[in-house]
């Protein structure tokens, strides 16, 4: 996708009446929370996500991702792929680039809220195709970015990582991502395990403290018919001193 037409996107699309579109009820909320991103984040979030794991998580996250794809029942070879809540493309790339390597003709797509990060993901890659749009609803804003992009309306695989702490409504995040799925599809989702840092609500715009895994199996289990739910020993987001372990989701449809 060119930079060109992706600006031209970008700059079509009013936010809040995209979120009216897609039926998000905290509106004010959701655009609260695209300030933060924008002013706060945007243009250093990898530095930002690379401090929180080091180099070392970071591999694993991808390494986790990227074997949960290859693995059975195995993607088709042209298959399309999406990362939700992508951000800057910190993971989307460093995804695409552990997957092309066995899978050349894989297509990527990213949706986020905030259009600033999808402008730093765009000028970085022009592998991956970016559109806006909230997880709780990802069909309603494929539907959307389809008016101005080549989107497709479903895909063989989802990945999620470090967004869901972010949602206004986790559960409905699983029923969306369901729902975005082919039949045979299959989802990653990777979030911080429940910890007791409050700040981290205002200091990174954290919507929820984490998740008891318990609690993902049992939304999960309500769309997918296969469900795994672990703790990923010795990764830990680190902030000042403080640190979340994270789990993985791997999710059949």
């Amino acid at each position: 996708m060119s930079k060109s037409a992706f600006e031209t996107y970008i700059k079509s699309v009013n936010i809040r009446e995209l979120l009216e579109c897609l039926g998000v009820p905290n509106i004010d909320a959701l655009v609260r929370e695209i300030r933060h991103f924008t002013l706060k984040e945007a243009e250093k979030r990898d530095s930002i996500v690379l401090g929180y794991f080091g180099e070392t998580g970071i591999n694993r996250i991808v390494d986790s991702i990227a074997e949960c794809m290859v693995s059975r029942p195995g993607l088709p070879t042209n298959a399309k792929v999406l990362d939700v809540g992508a951000g800057s493309g910190f993971f989307t790339l460093r995804v695409m680039e552990k997957l092309r390597d066995k899978m050349p003709s894989l297509a990527f797509y990213a949706v986020d809220l905030t259009p600033a990060m999808l402008q730093v993901l765009a000028r970085e890659s022009s592998e991956v195709t970016p559109f806006l749009g909230v997880a709780e609803n990802i069909g309603g804003s494929v539907e959307q970015a389809r008016k101005w992009l080549v989107v497709p309306k479903k895909f063989d695989a989802v990945y999620s990582t470090l967004m869901l702490h972010h949602s206004l409504a986790p559960e409905k995040v699983f029923f969306s991502v369901r729902r975005a799925l082919k039949t045979s599809g299959k989802a990653i989702i990777i979030d911080m395990c429940k910890h007791p840092f409050t700040e981290f609500r205002s200091e990174m715009g954290d919507v929820h403290l984490g998740f008891e895994t318990t609690s993902i199996e049992v939304m999960a289990k309500k769309y997918f018919k296969t469900v795994m739910v672990k703790k990923m020993p010795g990764i830990r987001c680190e902030s000042s001193g403080r640190a979340a372990e994270v789990f993985i989701a791997y999710m059949l449809a």
